[in-house]
């Protein structure tokens, strides 16, 4: 087992995870703040305004479970190793 390819494995995998969780994440905060903005605006959309929320939130969330599967295969079905 090389340990270079393992390091290097482990660094991949960080990064996939790390950058895969940043991107979502800001537009998690975003999507949020701008929900809560409108129905602060009007108050009587807060159906609609919801399910769009927790439907755009689903999909990204779906983004950050990508990364975490790349982290996965990376580290664990890596041919190298």
């Amino acid at each position: 087992m090389n340990p270079i390819i393992c390091a290097a494995s482990v660094i991949g995998a960080g990064l996939a995870i790390g950058l895969g969780a940043i991107g979502p994440g800001i537009g998690q905060g975003t999507a949020s703040g701008k929900a809560i903005e409108g129905l602060a605006r009007q108050p009587e959309a807060e159906g609609r305004i919801r399910g769009t929320l927790l439907l755009s939130l689903a999909f990204m969330e779906a983004l950050t479970i990508y990364g975490l599967v790349v982290a996965l295969v990376i580290i664990f079905a890596n041919p190298f190793v």
